[in-house]
Protein backbone atom coordinates (compact mmCIF):
# COMPACT_ATOMS: atom_id res chain seq x y z
CA UNK A 1 0.00 0.00 0.00
CA UNK A 2 2.82 2.30 0.79
CA UNK A 3 4.37 1.69 -2.38
CA UNK A 4 1.63 2.48 -4.23
CA UNK A 5 1.08 5.69 -2.85
CA UNK A 6 4.42 6.34 -3.24
CA UNK A 7 4.37 5.41 -6.75
CA UNK A 8 1.07 7.88 -7.25
CA UNK A 9 3.01 10.54 -5.45
CA UNK A 10 5.70 10.13 -7.62
CA UNK A 11 8.02 9.78 -4.68
CA UNK A 12 11.14 7.39 -5.61
CA UNK A 13 11.03 5.71 -2.02
CA UNK A 14 8.51 4.32 0.19
CA UNK A 15 10.23 4.87 3.04
CA UNK A 16 9.94 8.26 1.90
CA UNK A 17 6.27 8.27 2.63
CA UNK A 18 6.69 5.91 5.67
CA UNK A 19 8.62 8.94 7.05
CA UNK A 20 6.34 11.24 6.31
CA UNK A 21 3.60 9.04 8.03
CA UNK A 22 5.42 8.94 11.15
CA UNK A 23 6.38 12.38 11.31
CA UNK A 24 2.45 12.75 10.97
CA UNK A 25 1.67 11.03 13.67
CA UNK A 26 4.22 12.51 15.84
CA UNK A 27 2.91 15.95 15.02
CA UNK A 28 -0.59 14.64 15.68
CA UNK A 29 0.63 13.24 19.33
CA UNK A 30 -0.62 9.94 18.53
CA UNK A 31 3.28 8.80 18.02
CA UNK A 32 5.97 10.20 20.70
CA UNK A 33 8.91 12.07 19.23
CA UNK A 34 10.18 15.70 18.07
CA UNK A 35 7.16 17.37 16.60
CA UNK A 36 7.96 18.97 13.07
CA UNK A 37 7.51 22.90 15.05
CA UNK A 38 9.83 21.50 18.07
CA UNK A 39 12.34 20.29 14.78
CA UNK A 40 12.40 23.76 13.75
CA UNK A 41 12.55 25.42 16.90
CA UNK A 42 15.94 23.49 18.05
CA UNK A 43 17.16 24.16 14.17
CA UNK A 44 16.47 28.14 15.00
CA UNK A 45 18.37 28.08 18.14
CA UNK A 46 21.49 26.24 16.87
CA UNK A 47 21.42 28.61 14.52
CA UNK A 48 21.03 31.50 17.10
CA UNK A 49 23.53 30.11 19.15
CA UNK A 50 25.95 29.76 16.90
CA UNK A 51 25.89 33.69 15.72
CA UNK A 52 26.01 34.73 19.23
CA UNK A 53 29.08 32.68 19.81
CA UNK A 54 30.55 34.12 16.16
CA UNK A 55 29.98 37.59 17.88
CA UNK A 56 31.40 36.55 21.12
CA UNK A 57 34.53 35.58 19.39
CA UNK A 58 34.66 38.81 17.92
CA UNK A 59 34.04 40.76 21.10
CA UNK A 60 36.77 39.10 23.23
CA UNK A 61 39.30 39.37 20.40
CA UNK A 62 38.29 43.55 19.99
CA UNK A 63 38.72 43.48 23.91
CA UNK A 64 41.91 41.85 23.42
CA UNK A 65 43.30 44.11 20.65
CA UNK A 66 41.93 47.38 22.44
CA UNK A 67 43.70 46.76 25.88
CA UNK A 68 41.02 45.77 28.40
CA UNK A 69 37.13 45.16 28.86
CA UNK A 70 34.80 47.13 27.29
CA UNK A 71 32.67 49.05 28.66
CA UNK A 72 28.97 48.00 29.97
Amino acid sequence: AISEVARLLGVGCAETVRKWVRQAQVDAGARPGTTTEESAELKRLRRDNAELRRANAILKTASALFGGEPDR
